[in-house]
This record gives C-alpha cells, sequence and structure tokens, in this order.
C-alpha cells in the first residue's frame, strides 16, 4: 500500500511562518504535521510514502531523510518551477504510485483518525473514496452531500472534505502536467457517481491559519 502526502503549497494564510518553512514541518504540540501522518501510515503496514514538494521543499528532504526513522521508503516528488496544485502534484507524481489504489491525505491537516480503519479497495467502477467530516467554521456550507455509500455533489446535509482519500491512478493518468485543482475533478467524477465515502470519526482540523494553528495547539496540549 503507497500513499502520497500533498505537501507543496505555499501557504499563505499561514505567513510569515511559511515565510521561512513549508507548512507541514509547523510544529504544534512538539511535532511536524506530516510527522503525525508519518507515524499514522507506518503503524496501519504502509511501506512507501510520496510527498510532493515545491515551496521551500528541500527542507522537507532535509528534516525528513529517507522515511528510516518511521519504518517507511520516502519518494519525493519535486514540482518545479511552481506547484501544480493537488490534482496535478499527484500527476506528476504518478511513476512512483504505481497501478494501484493510493491514499492521498493533506500534509497540512491534523486529525487523530486511526488509520486502519481507512479502506484499502475501491468498488468496481469507483475512482476514489473520501472521507468527510462535519462543517467546520471556516466552511459552513460544505462541500458535498453523501447518499448511502455515495458522495453527492448537494444534499440535504452537506460535510468538509478531510482532505484524507483513497484514489485509483486512472483518475490521473490523462490529466496534463500543469495546475489542476482536485475540487474541479472530483465534481466531474461524483457526477458520474463514480466516488463512495463515509464520515471521519474522529477529530480534525484543517490547520490553515496561525489561529487555528494556535487553538489546536492548545487542545493538544
Amino acid at each position: 500500500m503507497r500513499a502520497i502526502i500533498l505537501a507543496a503549497g505555499r501557504g499563505e494564510r499561514m505567513r510569515p511562518l511559511t515565510d521561512v518553512m513549508p507548512k507541514p514541518l509547523i510544529k504544534v504540540a512538539g511535532k511536524a504535521l506530516i510527522e503525525y501522518h508519518l507515524e499514522k501510515l507506518a503503524a496501519v503496514g504502509v511501506t512507501q510514502v510520496i510527498i510532493n514538494h515545491a515551496w521551500l521543499g528541500q527542507q522537507l528532504v532535509d528534516y525528513l531523510g529517507d522515511g528510516s526513522r518511521w519504518q517507511l521508503e520516502i519518494l519525493y516528488s519535486a514540482e518545479h518551477p511552481v506547484a501544480l496544485e493537488t490534482a496535478g502534484g499527484i500527476a506528476n507524481a504518478l511513476p512512483l504510485l504505481g497501478n494501484e489504489p493510493f491514499w492521498v491525505i493533506n500534509g497540512d491537516i491534523w486529525t487523530d483518525c486511526d488509520f486502519s480503519l481507512l479502506p484499502k479497495t475501491l468498488d468496481h467502477g469507483v475512482l476514489a473514496h473520501l472521507l468527510l467530516t462535519d462543517n467546520p467554521a471556516h466552511n459552513v456550507k460544505g462541500d458535498f452531500g453523501l447518499a448511502g455509500t455515495k458522495v453527492a455533489l448537494s444534499g440535504d446535509k452537506t460535510y468538509t472534505y478531510s482532505g484524507i482519500g483513497l484514489y485509483h491512478p486512472l483518475l490521473f493518468n490523462t490529466l496534463e502536467i500543469k495546475p489542476t485543482p482536485l475540487g474541479g475533478l472530483l465534481r466531474q467524477i461524483i457526477a458520474k457517481d463514480q466516488v463512495t465515502g463515509q464520515l471521519l470519526m474522529a477529530q480534525w482540523t484543517d490547520v490553515g491559519t496561525v489561529q487555528r494553528l494556535a487553538l489546536l495547539e492548545q487542545q493538544l496540549r
């Protein structure tokens, strides 16, 4: 099983912290955000993790190394001269991800989710399985609905995409290697009934601002 941690963003809303380091290396409760993910992935038997990077990416390489500290093999997918956004970054990393479904995890979230509960396979004809969470204050309208096990574009109740999902490489293998957000691509395949989902029954924070970082630090300590 492989996973890719998305770590290439500039983190504009986290400035000035992100002026000097990539957002996934920002520490909360004494540990870099990305380290929480690596620990969880190693604990459930993932052996290879791909990390894409752009802004100050060499710091990620220098800090995380080859992954042996977590009994992982870390491979890096560099994006130059600009970050390729979420879908573009995954498409760029496809040669490292293989032909089987892989987990995608945003590098700037924190969760106490038990990764052993994440699915390892996709249903026939399904290209992605998303973990959705209750809408936080900064995204009260949500992103998607959930009708049974299928993700919908809308619904009586909507949820926020947690930044954690299982994806099939077929979703990305025809994309041009250029800046491409994941949201639009997901909406296309949701409309075709090709996305399943489940609720994330865990604490979750999108560490997108200095204020949210401070609140998470307070909670964890």
